[in-house]
């Protein structure tokens, strides 16, 4: 008996050693794990594979263990950014997709994606973008396979737009046929169409454009464009397919409508008012404000002729705006972190951290915002979003706490995604 005891602690200990060879250990400083307010210290984070499999303390470090000494940095999850566009770049966008191919349009966008990740968005949701084809879920797939690194990407192919919408060009005569950045829907039967098109050539949402926008030509933010029965069919073929909708809205009429017709998240949501917030809170629908691309604006372009419309609208609207996202904050709306990011200067999305603690978020909320809140407006909320035993190793380190320096959150110096080091500390 003597003999089969120690027979088998030997092959204990022998599977142990074998486990903790294929085993990171990950030594944290300080630990946020975005589950609760609680600051853990020097707990250690044991990744085998692309999966978190343990979090215990330094005692559980064994010297077969691959160590990331990371005891003077504040850890915590990947960052998720629930509004971008990687396909667009520059102020004067909307004949941009037109300029190179699908192939280099997938080529630039790689690069993009690539540079989030670097910064620490290991997930990002595409609301749309600008291509004649879908170049950025080629993207996705590429980083799906193994081929390329980048983050984890969610999104639609396109952005819905009626005729003369936020999505199409309205600068050019009648006898130009041009390929607008938006795809062009009018009526149900059309809308049914393109929904059943995005979903087949890889969208896992759809973009609806329910009213104008801020940064198009020839549109107002301010009208309502998708009638009811637009929305409802996009919302209705879509669930068919369990697919979300996001809805860009700026309009009061059109935030309305869009929650309760059935769109999981609002976009931007400039003029929502205090029947928005209760319609928000009753059906359960997130918002992504994009705040930080507003102040972007007023400080880059200025003298575009290109974003005239956007700077004039963002500085008649932006105070009236700040105080509703205030109401809507304090009400306790589902507020998510979206950047709007195009391809803008480096750490420019963690700039969106910044503005909701200017709102009144406490630092904690609004890192929320941006991992857990998002993991569950992408109903992925059992795979990223936190550090919790079982989910995907995305994880980042900073060297001040966040939660006493927000900004600190443009200073990512630590990336991991799925078990693999994106960005070491140097």
């Amino acid at each position: 008996m003597k003999i089969v005891l120690m027979v088998c602690a030997v092959m204990m200990q022998c599977t142990l050693a074998l486990n903790a060879q294929n085993q990171t250990a990950i030594l944290c400083g300080r630990l946020l794990t975005g589950t609760d307010k609680e600051v853990k210290t020097n707990a250690v984070i044991f990744v085998q594979g692309e999966k978190i499999v343990e979090i215990g303390t330094q005692n559980a470090i064994r010297p077969e263990h691959t160590l990331i000494d990371l005891s003077g940095y504040t850890v915590m999850p990947g960052l998720i950014d629930a509004h971008v566009h990687p396909l667009i770049y520059g102020d004067d966008y909307q004949t941009n997709h037109l300029k190179g191919s699908s192939a280099f349009n997938a080529l630039r966008g790689l690069k993009t994606v690539q540079n989030w990740l670097a910064e620490g968005w290991t997930t990002i949701r595409i609301a749309g973008d600008a291509d004649t084809q879908y170049a950025h879920l080629e993207i996705r797939d590429a980083i799906n396979k193994g081929i390329f690194d980048g983050p984890r990407i969610f999104g639609a192919g396109h952005y819905l737009s009626v005729t003369g919408g936020g999505g199409d060009i309205n600068f050019f005569s009648p006898e130009q046929k041009i390929i607008a950045d938006g795809l062009i829907v009018d009526g149900p039967d059309e809308i049914r169409k393109a929904v059943r098109n995005e979903i087949k050539y890889g969208s896992d949402w759809i973009k609806i454009l329910v009213t104008g926008a801020f940064m198009s030509v020839g549109d107002n933010p301010q009208n309502v464009h998708f009638s009811d029965a637009e929305i409802s069919t996009a919302v209705e073929e879509a669930k068919r397919r369990g697919v979300p909708v996001m809805a860009h809205a700026h309009a009061t009429e059109g935030i309305n409508k869009a929650i309760k017709l059935g769109v999981r998240s609002i976009e931007h949501g400039t003029f929502l008012n205090d029947e928005s917030i209760d319609l928000f809170l009753k059906y359960d629908v997130y918002l992504i404000p994009t705040l930080a691309i507003g102040e972007y604006g007023l400080e880059t372009w200025e003298n575009s002729e290109a974003q005239a419309k956007n700077i004039a609208l963002t500085k008649k609207y932006r105070a009236a705006f700040k105080a509703m996202l205030q109401k809507a904050i304090k009400r306790g709306v589902k507020i998510g972190v979206g950047s709007d990011n195009v391809g803008f200067p480096p750490n420019f999305a963690a700039r969106e951290f910044v503005e909701l603690v200017k709102l009144g978020m406490s630092p904690l909320q609004a890192i929320q915002a941006g991992t857990k809140v998002n993991a569950a407006l992408l109903m992925k909320d059992n795979e990223i979003g936190t550090i919790e035993v079982g989910k995907f190793a995305d994880i980042i380190a900073t060297k001040i706490n966040p939660l006493d320096d927000i900004s600190e959150l443009t200073r990512v110096k630590f990336v991991m995604k799925g078990g693999k080091v994106i960005k070491a500390i140097e």
